[in-house]
């Protein structure tokens, strides 16, 4: 992993509650979208996700290569603490990392400043996957899998560290670094060497088919056979490169969507502790 870059001091005050910025579910509320902090912008000032851009820093596929969000002013900020989580009720903002039908393993570098898009290694080499990824792929900002909490319901497995991830059932081939917003129709426990890696499945507003899929049920009609195959795909991926096959808990199927609000309801409480430092960030950067 790339050297950690140490969170300012001030870092856990940039972040200050909307009143009635709480996100509705049938049974209870989520709480965060935020205000955010960072020189040359105004405590007062409210992200927007819709000027946000992808910009790029060095050639794709380099060990140096980069995506930075920048806001309408050309200044950078994190996709993982700097967007906010609500879009609107029972609507998220959903950070691509990975657009569908293709195979560089693009992620969130937690440990770098402004939490940039970076493509994996592994032991100095760029990391692909062995086949193509189907759906648009990337996470939640604002979420955050504790690696202390055990999870009751899945075999008590701990969070894997990261954002959760989220997998984008709609049409349109995404960008790195876009900014979608999407409603929640299920959730997948997989279980990847032990740690909880939760997968919101999940569908573009702007998708043709978006009004029809409200739930999991909804899905298996309009979108034949994807659970099942995005099931089957995070399972059989590590395959090739020699590795056992990852699990999944919860009796191996995917979750209603009011348990997918669960899982983002308390992730996002996680990743609240974490930049308010009630639990140790570690290497995590929080700048």
């Amino acid at each position: 992993m790339a050297t950690a870059v140490t969170a300012s001091a001030t870092a856990a005050t940039r972040f200050t509650r909307l009143a009635g910025a709480g996100l509705l579910r049938s049974s209870c509320r989520l709480r965060t979208a935020v205000r955010f902090q960072r020189p040359g912008l105004t405590t007062t000032a409210l992200l927007r996700p819709t000027e946000l851009k992808p910009k790029d820093q060095g050639q794709p596929e380099t060990l140096d290569y980069r995506v930075f969000l920048v806001d309408g002013g050309g200044r950078k900020i994190s996709p993982w603490h700097d967007v906010p989580l609500r879009a609107g009720d029972g609507v998220f903002h959903f950070i691509v990392e990975i657009p569908k039908e293709s195979s560089a393993k693009m992620e969130v570098a937690t440990d770098e400043a402004f939490t940039p898009i970076k493509q994996d290694t592994k032991k100095g080499n760029l990391r692909y996957y062995p086949y193509n990824i189907n759906w648009n792929y990337g996470l939640l900002p604002q979420t955050w899998e504790d690696p202390t909490a055990a999870n009751a319901d899945v075999e008590g497995a701990l969070g894997d560290n990261d954002p959760v991830d989220v997998v984008e059932i709609g049409e349109r081939r995404a960008n790195i670094g876009d900014v979608l917003r999407v409603k929640p129709l299920a959730a997948l426990a997989m279980i990847d060497e032990g740690e909880l890696d939760w997968k919101i499945v999940a569908i573009s507003l702007d998708d043709p088919k978006a009004s029809l899929v409200n739930d999991v049920d909804d899905v298996e009609e309009h979108f034949p056979g994807t659970l099942t195959a995005i099931r089957d795909w995070f399972r059989d991926y590590k395959i090739p490169d020699g590795k056992p096959a990852n699990r999944f808990g919860l009796g191996n199927k995917p979750t209603s969507k009011a348990y997918a609000l669960k899982v983002i309801e308390e992730t996002n409480e996680s990743w609240e502790k974490l930049v308010k430092r009630k639990i140790p960030a570690g290497e995590l950067s929080l700048a």
